[in-house]
């Protein structure tokens, strides 16, 4: 009877202290690192934009005032998802 009895505190107590483990913090891992390629697939097409823009602008497919419009909008919404890259993985 004591034998159940301690098995059962065990038990309870490796369950309590293994909740993290089995729980959220698996789901949160998966939806970070989804969030994460994501967003450097967001930031691989925004780069390719910025190349497109200038090789358009190189090529007079683009006028100059154009251009640098085109290419502040596109460098500035590269610099957020930057910014949102950092926010999930901060450098060390």
């Amino acid at each position: 009877m004591e034998f159940l009895v301690i098995l059962a505190v065990v038990a309870g107590a490796v369950l309590t202290v293994t909740q993290p483990l089995r729980g959220k913090g698996r789901e949160t891992d998966e939806r970070l690192e989804a969030e994460r390629a994501e967003l450097d697939a967001l930031k691989e097409a925004k780069y390719r934009e910025i190349r497109d823009a200038e090789l358009d602008y190189r090529t007079g497919k683009l006028s100059e005032t154009d251009w640098k419009t085109l290419d502040r909008t596109l460098r500035a919404e590269a610099v957020d998802i930057l910014k949102r890259l950092d926010q999930i993985d901060p450098l060390p």
